[in-house]
């Protein structure tokens, strides 16, 4: 008998770290697996996909927020109703559908979905669907997660800045290293109960299944089972869109890449914060002033219309000094950026993804966090995998120009500790490009999944 073709459906949060991601899994499902993927979406996360490969069979449909979720206008818990109730009911109707269609021949064979998504693993287990959650931060994130609601709350919630605490399989953490939904001084509570809720399905699972975003080299400590078994991560990552899977398109892409080219190897600063965050005039004005005073070329992605408002470069001061030296844009190709050899240091705010793009790419990083995952994935990039340095803020909690210029040049200069910076990314590089390869720790991992299935 012929075996069956493993048809995946993918469900996905609506927003750009969980997209990209998500579909970039996809992707090798598709082409390395052999497998059918469906993949259901929010329209207004839809809009913003360009090129797609072959093989990728969309179902669309609306939350009701087809603009997209806006914190500054809209009720999220109202918005979270809705992307649920509409949401189950597309997740359903799909999988019944395919169960119908062709007398069987191509049913849903497994559900993945990343987090804050429980309810859809719930219809998955309604309808006798295997489930697996992608999980789209560090495993190292979970493990904290884990830890808080499995009796650390406490010594997590009074960690502080100067007494690190140990969590088995991580290394020492202070408060500036910690997710920042654990901290009392948290304002996003909902945030939190989304976590637990999350994680007491993955516990009322029979085999839970949880995909992680990371390589076995990456974390090798925070992916071991953790309680005898009852957290288990499979590491299948790094999830990073080459190629064809993007995120709009800038019409000046050809202009910024033609301009990079122009500089020399490994002299431009990169400066990017994401697509969610907004930064104050204060921040940007210290991004600013230590970028003169380094003196050296850059690109900064500076976004018109972030999350809770408009950021555009007339808010920047020390514009027309600024233009003589570098590039202010609202968009840029990322990966082609931080992949061109005229790069030598990416000023980022350590979000998952494009913490994966740096080690990927061999970047070396100067660590700017600010809050939910990123003071994390700044302690490993800084301490653990040495691929860069971290900013200190000041007493006041603010980080000056003059912090951000120091460490532009720690991380670029030509001494021992810039050059081993750079050696590390390199290593790190070339673990994550061998984790991907057809006989790599990651490829091996799903495959090793898709025989219990």
């Amino acid at each position: 008998m012929a075996q069956t073709q493993h048809h995946f459906l993918l469900v996905t949060y609506p927003a750009q770290g969980h997209v990209n991601p998500a579909l970039e899994f996809s992707k090798r499902l598709i082409r390395q697996l052999g497998a059918k993927v469906t993949f259901i979406i929010t329209a207004s996360a839809y809009r913003k996909i360009g090129r797609v490969p072959e093989g990728f069979n969309f179902v669309v449909f609306s939350d009701g927020f087809d603009d997209g979720f806006k914190s500054i206008a809209h009720d999220h818990t109202f918005f979270m109703t809705q992307l649920k109730t509409r949401g189950s009911e597309s997740v359903k109707q799909t999988i019944l559908s395919n169960s119908a269609q062709n007398n069987g021949t191509h049913p849903i064979t497994c559900l993945v979905y990343t987090p804050l998504l429980p309810w859809a693993a719930e219809i998955a287990r309604g309808l006798n669907v295997p489930s697996a959650l992608l999980w789209i931060q560090p495993a190292s994130i979970l493990r904290v997660y884990y830890y808080y609601f499995n009796g650390y709350d406490k010594l997590i919630r009074d960690c502080t800045s100067s007494e690190p605490i140990e969590l088995p399989g991580l290394p020492a953490l202070t408060s500036h290293d910690l997710p920042t939904f654990c901290l009392p001084s948290n304002p996003y509570g909902f945030f939190l109960d989304a976590v637990k809720e999350q994680l007491d399905m993955v516990a009322s699972e029979e085999k839970p299944i949880i995909f992680v975003n990371s390589f076995d080299a990456l974390e090798e400590e925070a992916l071991k089972e953790i309680d005898d078994g009852k957290l288990s991560m499979i590491a299948i990552g790094p999830l990073v869109p080459w190629g064809d899977l993007v995120f709009e398109k800038s019409k000046d892409d050809d202009y910024i890449m033609e301009w990079i080219a122009t500089k020399p190897k490994g002299s431009i600063v990169y400066v990017s914060f994401g697509s969610l965050l907004v930064l104050t005039k204060n921040q940007k004005d210290a991004i600013a002033q230590g970028l003169l005073e380094c003196g050296r070329p850059f690109l900064w992605v500076i976004r018109n219309g972030g999350v809770e408002g408009e950021e555009n470069k007339e808010k920047v001061g020390y514009m027309e000094e600024l233009e003589k030296l570098g590039l202010i844009v609202p968009w840029c190709s990322q990966l082609e950026v931080l992949s061109h050899p005229s790069l030598g240091c990416f000023v980022t705010h350590c979000g998952w993804n494009s913490t994966l793009e740096t080690i990927v790419c061999g970047v070396p990083v100067v660590a700017f966090p600010h809050w939910t995952d990123q003071p994390m994935n700044a302690k490993l990039l800084a301490d653990v995998w040495e691929t860069g340095v971290r900013v200190t803020p000041n007493e006041d909690g603010v980080v000056e120009g003059e912090e951000i210029r120091k460490c532009i040049e720690m991380v670029m200069a030509d001494d021992e500790k810039g050059v081993a910076m750079r050696n590390n990314a390199n290593k790190w590089k070339d673990l994550a490009s061998a984790a991907v390869k057809e006989t790599g720790s990651s490829n091996t991992n799903l495959k090793s999944f898709l025989e219990l299935i």
